[in-house]
């Protein structure tokens, strides 16, 4: 078949980074495929045609969402009106669901066939969303082995690509090269903090990390913090009697880099477990938020690692647990026990091996055969 045109949302940075992994793969059986819609710089390096940047929809939660309301409608119903004008010869929206549901139901009533990368967490609270991803897709495609089959009793055609981040990650992590990409010893313990992408998600966990880092501090140990672009000018004020490492982006280098990372949850608990780091997993929101999310919980365990393992094999530390002597507290014990830290490695190097699916090649075969249908 000719190379395809694909129209494209991903939200925010993980959504980027998972859309441009999977443009990558697609451009490789596809030379000629163009994509167009929202994205991020990930996607723009595999030639993406963006129209309004992806950090339009880096939002959390009901309090952001209500706040920027307006201007999320107006863009929707925009990009949708370009796209059915258009008619890409299918559209795929990463992630995003609270945007990308919507989007996908239009188009779909408008003839234009929908993949949906990445099915929400429905098997972790609201289940309800089931029937909107009925209405918005005619495919998904599922970045973990127990996804298609609860999507295939509600009669939605799914496939298990596994993760892209599984097969761009490698098994064996760079340990040495990140060192010396940053100028750290290898005499050094490292701890990598990571707060997440989003300015809510600063606001309310990194000074928890920073706080964490200063009752951690040892000669010896040296403390790096990935910064999104733009971010910087946001954290640094917050940093005033902390010896921390402030880089741009570079994330994966710290992962790579470090004995053990504090980490917010989200896409970044799975990059550090497939980085076979030791972490701690840590969650603060607005209170509001919290409120609204706590009761829709349908399992024990918020982060990734412990979902896919089915129990707590990593410390989760969410909302008012998570404080600077709590993380400092769990931290401290995994650096002592050089048994579990053992024992979690080889837990994540069969994460990683379920994973890795050679997710662009699935996806594309599975494209590919909706798109001839």
């Amino acid at each position: 078949m000719t190379a395809p045109r694909l129209g494209m949302v991903a939200g925010e940075a993980s959504g980027d980074l998972l859309a441009g992994l999977l443009l990558q793969g697609l451009r490789a059986r596809w030379p000629g495929l163009t994509s167009q819609g929202i994205g991020g710089p990930k996607m723009m390096a595999q030639g993406f045609e963006t129209w309004w940047p992806h950090s339009k929809l880096s939002i959390f939660g009901y309090v952001d969402a209500l706040l920027n309301i307006r201007e999320l409608l107006s863009i929707r119903k925009q990009l949708g009106t370009r796209l059915i004008s258009d008619r890409p010869d299918v559209f795929i929206g990463v992630d995003a669901p609270d945007f990308n549901f919507g989007l996908e139901t239009r188009l779909r009533e408008a003839g234009i066939k929908t993949v949906h990368f990445v099915c929400p967490s429905i098997w972790a609270w609201r289940p309800e969303r089931v029937e909107k991803i009925k209405a918005a897709a005619d495919h998904v495609l599922c970045l973990f082995p127990f996804e298609p089959e609860i999507l295939h009793k509600a009669g939605i055609g799914a496939t298990y690509v596994g993760h892209p981040l599984a097969d761009a990650i490698p098994m064996e992590p760079p340990r040495e090269a990140s060192r010396e990409a940053l100028k750290l010893s290898e005499a050094d313990t490292v701890i990598a903090l990571l707060p997440g992408s989003r300015k809510s998600e600063i606001n309310y966990i990194a000074p928890a990390l920073i706080g964490a880092a200063k009752l951690l501090a040892r000669p010896g140990r040296r403390f790096v913090m990935p910064v999104v672009p733009g971010l910087r000018g946001l954290i640094e004020p917050m940093l005033q009697g902390a010896d921390i490492q402030l880089i741009d982006g570079q994330s994966h280098a710290a992962l790579a880099a470090c004995d053990l990372t504090l980490v917010a949850s989200g896409t970044a608990t799975l990059e550090a477990a497939l980085f076979k780091r030791p972490m701690v997993i840590a969650y603060r929101m607005n209170a509001l938020n919290w409120w609204r999310m706590k009761g829709r919980g349908l399992l024990p365990w918020v982060g990734l690692p412990n979902i896919l393992a089915r129990e707590f094999l990593v410390p989760e530390l969410i909302q008012h647990a998570c404080t600077p002597e709590n993380l400092a507290r769990e931290a401290e014990a995994l650096l002592a026990d050089a048994a579990r830290r053992a024992a979690l490695h080889q837990r994540f190097v069969q994460l990683h091996e379920l994973l890795r699916q050679d997710t662009a090649r699935r996806a594309s075969d599975a494209i590919a055969t909706l798109i001839q249908a």
